[in-house]
């Protein structure tokens, strides 16, 4: 089709679409270029922003290695990720969940560590931290035979994939839930963190006046035949930032209780002084067990990063 105006340009590039074999690539492809078009002619958007947009997106590409993922941390950002998540866990949207979102770091291939055991694998600060944690269906059946990944960040701010300094798959393990369902293991308690800030998004949080900080969390994924396979975030009650998460993951159902013992026992004998505990609750939806491509695939190789925070200007 020859163009006569921009109101036809719209019309041919759907045309085009109707001829894909593929109907959900029809779906999903005309939906975006209906909301693409209606975006440029709403945002009026100048040839010299157009070039602006399309340098952040091949940037996005540009800062993406095999240890960090710089598309899907920008995703997180602009609250796309949680959307999707939302819109596809917890009955289609319609009741609450402890899904989550996958976040930028999950790695495939994490060391399988006994009921119990710790996920501490090079000298790392902090207080210790026992989680209990339980899968149960939607029934509240206990599910047994699961797989459960478990990876955080430490203390200092930095997943071991960002850090030279820590030993290849450090606060990473694989668990299998027994009869009740659970899972026990041993870390350090987390803390907030800031996501980098020296690619798109940090640029898009510097313009819109946001910090780039991150609650302090624990990762979950849960993975079964029979169940839709989740990922998941429980977030530290004491947290400053649940109310301005830079990823936009907290929900209700996954501000989890991390609890400080003073002077009690801890299930390790080595453990002096205080420790935390931290029991929480998932509740799996039936559906297709799929892993997804993982966001990184490797370990950092280069300088400790530095770790940079933004300022949130006053609401």
């Amino acid at each position: 089709m020859i163009i006569g105006n921009e109101r036809e340009l719209t019309e041919a590039v759907l045309a085009e679409l109707a001829g894909a074999p593929d109907p959900r690539f029809r779906e999903i492809m005309g939906a975006a270029v209906r909301h693409l078009h209606a975006f440029v002619r709403e945002a009026r958007l100048s040839e010299a922003e157009f070039q602006l947009a399309c340098g952040w997106i091949a940037k996005l590409g540009q800062l993406t290695t095999g240890s960090h993922n710089e598309v899907v941390l920008t995703a997180g950002s602009l609250g796309v990720s949680a959307l999707v998540c939302l819109l596809n866990n917890g009955d289609g949207g319609q009741t609450e969940t402890t899904a989550n979102l996958m976040g930028p770091f999950w790695r495939m291939e994490s060391p399988r560590t006994a009921h119990g055991g710790s996920i501490v694998r090079s000298p790392t600060p902090g207080l210790p931290l026992f989680v209990n944690a339980w899968v149960r269906d939607r029934d509240g059946r206990p599910v047994a035979d699961a797989e459960v990944d478990v990876w955080q960040a430490s203390p200092e701010g930095f997943y071991e994939n960002q850090d030279p300094g820590q030993a290849d798959m450090n606060l990473r393990g694989k668990f299998t839930t027994d009869a009740a369902g659970r899972i026990a293991f041993r870390s350090v308690k987390p803390k907030g963190y800031p996501i980098p800030a020296d690619g798109v998004a940090g640029a898009l949080l510097r313009t819109q006046g946001r910090h780039n900080m991150r609650p302090a969390h624990v990762h979950f994924m849960i993975h079964k035949p029979g169940y839709k396979t989740q990922f998941s975030q429980v977030y530290s009650s004491d947290d400053p930032n649940l109310e301005t998460d830079a990823q936009f993951g907290v929900t209700r159902a996954l501000v989890g209780q991390y609890v400080l013992h003073d002077g009690e026992p801890a299930p390790d004998a080595d453990v002096e002084g205080s420790w935390y505990s931290l029991d929480h609750h998932f509740v799996v939806e039936p559906g297709e067990a799929r892993l997804p491509r993982p966001p990184i695939t490797g370990k950092s190789a280069g300088e400790r990063p530095q770790l940079r925070v933004l300022e949130r200007t006053p609401r």
